[in-house]
């Protein structure tokens, strides 16, 4: 694994050489010292670094969206692949239908029985008009 210098950690977090050292200094990230006597990171100490600050903090509680359609309703049905998920909901007499990434659906814990909200918000909506 390739041992990155302080200037090219910084580039690759998207931060500045200074902010890489003090994250050293702290003890955040580990650093080794290299054969010219600098200070060096292991490529996966920083992929792994890299992941951590990533997941941030929790976004907290919502107290307004842009979306006017949201439905509460349970969850009927869930079909996971390798990459996306399905999930149907039954909200009142309508069945909305969900595609999103198998790691959404699993970090909401939706299953069978869930109660979940769907806020649906689209630029594109189909009006029909039914036979009378």
């Amino acid at each position: 694994m390739p041992n990155l210098r302080i200037s090219e950690a910084a580039a690759l977090l998207g931060v500045s050489d200074d902010t890489v050292r003090r994250w050293v200094d702290q003890g955040r990230l580990v650093a080794t010292v290299s054969e010219n006597g600098r200070k060096a990171i292991d490529g996966k100490e920083l992929a792994a670094f890299a992941q951590r600050i990533a997941e941030g903090s929790e976004p907290g509680t919502t107290v307004a969206a842009s979306a006017r359609n949201r439905m509460r309703g349970i969850v009927t049905r869930v079909l996971k692949d390798g990459v996306m998920a399905q999930v149907e909901m039954q909200a009142g007499p309508f069945r909305v239908v969900s595609l999103m990434s198998r790691e959404a659906a699993d970090e909401l814990g939706l299953e069978i029985g869930s109660v979940a909200v769907a806020s649906i918000k689209s630029t594109h909506v189909v009006v029909e008009i039914p036979e009378a």
